[in-house]
């Protein structure tokens, strides 16, 4: 049955306050995990832009005895070679965790504000420790 609508209203906080702190997790999961694995790009195209003559040319040590204008363009090139196979290997970790941790199953519908008796999610699933009990490999988080 339907609720009234200053519950509905009060439903609707709850459902979308839940959904913005799980999309949040989410994004933060995404942020961690794309920052460790590209770290090697970062750091690579970094010291290439910083000892170039024509970007930056630091003055450090490093720059004027090891690393010169052409060596700088070699680690610049490198680093975006090496980006596209990285990308593809921090989402495929990313997917691979958020499955494995269900995360895409703790997104509420809005009927779960609109009408009553509309269980959770998560716990027709089972639960947030299904993983736990032994995970289902044919749930699928559009369902």
């Amino acid at each position: 049955e339907p609720r009234s609508a200053w519950c509905c209203l009060a439903w609707t906080l709850v459902v979308v306050t839940m959904n913005s702190l799980v999309f949040f997790i989410n994004l933060l999961l995404m942020f961690v995990i794309f920052t460790v694995v590209l770290l090697p790009t970062i750091v690579v195209v970094y010291f290439g832009f910083q000892c170039h003559s024509r970007v930056l040319h630091s003055a450090a040590r490093y720059c004027r005895s090891i690393l010169d204008d052409n060596s700088s363009s070699a680690l610049i090139i490198l680093g975006f070679v090496i980006m596209s196979p990285l990308i593809v290997v921090a989402m495929a970790i990313y997917c691979s965790l958020a499955r494995r941790l269900h995360l895409f199953m703790c997104f509420q519908p809005y009927s779960r504000a609109v009408y009553k008796g509309v269980k959770w999610r998560w716990y027709e699933e089972g639960g947030l420790c299904s993983c736990v009990k032994g995970c289902n490999t044919q749930v699928k988080a559009w369902v």
